[in-house]
């Protein structure tokens, strides 16, 4: 890594938005990841240690939306922790095995993916929905691994990936889906990075430099976005996801 001043205040004031980005829209890792690839680190790697930077922000920004913090109806909360847990494990074996620029040419789709997802989650869940309730166990399994399994692979855009799956698994209450994204994306971020960690795909100092400006972004993001109108907070997640796609796709 290009070890400058310049390099390092750009780590950490990426990995402060980071933490805050994903503590209410998802996608922290859209500021992490290309800071350590402008660091030198290659792609595999920097996703990895992106992640790792992030997983105290994840647990921040989970005890910031405390109060709303709740399991689906359907599915208790172990077994939605542990569908989790499952997912994120797969994902990041997944990743291990990836070359960097087969992974370099799927995130571009991945977060475009996402994007387009969230955005017309409201209008699916109209057209798709039977009822006012929120859709079975075996629905909001099969859901939540397909997505830890993204998150263990990619961590990029993850929020946004399942505040657009609740929305779909017919969920209302905004700031209960913030706090529940928050925790399953901290459990299956702590399997992903334990993985990373044993197959060598962790940059160690930059990662734990990144970490604590990550905690603080969380934090003061997840209490700030509880007073946030639902229409704002679902505003900066497609503009986010946007505006990243557009510059992965350039890159």
């Amino acid at each position: 890594m290009e070890d400058s001043l310049f390099t390092w205040g750009l780590l950490i004031v990426a990995a402060f938005l980071g933490g805050g980005l994903n503590a209410i829209a998802g996608g922290g890792s859209f500021f992490t990841f290309p800071a350590l690839v402008y660091a030198g680190v290659p792609a595999v790697a920097a996703n990895a240690s992106g992640t790792l930077a992030l997983l105290p922000g994840y647990v921040a920004s989970t005890w910031g939306f405390r109060e709303d913090l709740r399991a689906p109806a359907t599915l208790p909360m172990g077994q939605t922790l542990g569908v989790s847990l499952l997912g994120g494990a797969l994902g990041a074996g997944l990743l291990l095995v990836t070359p960097d620029e087969v992974f370099r040419a799927v995130v571009p789709w991945l977060l475009l993916a996402a994007t387009v997802l969230f955005a017309a989650g409201p209008r699916l869940m109209t057209a798709l929905k039977r009822g006012d309730g929120e859709a079975g166990g075996l629905a909001h399994a099969a859901s939540l691994l397909a997505v830890s399994l993204y998150g263990g692979y990619f961590n990029g855009g993850l929020g946004i990936v399942l505040l657009a799956v609740f929305s779909l698994l017919g969920h209302r209450d905004l700031n209960m889906m913030q706090g529940l994204k928050n925790l399953i994306s901290a459990v299956l971020t702590t399997i992903a990075v334990t993985l990373y960690a044993l197959g060598g795909a962790i940059v160690w100092k930059e990662s734990l430099v990144m970490m604590i400006a990550a905690i603080a972004g969380g934090y003061v993001m997840a209490r700030v976005a509880r007073r946030l109108p639902a229409v704002v907070v679902r505003t900066v997640v497609i503009a986010t996801g946007l505006v990243m796609t557009i510059l992965f796709f350039r890159t």
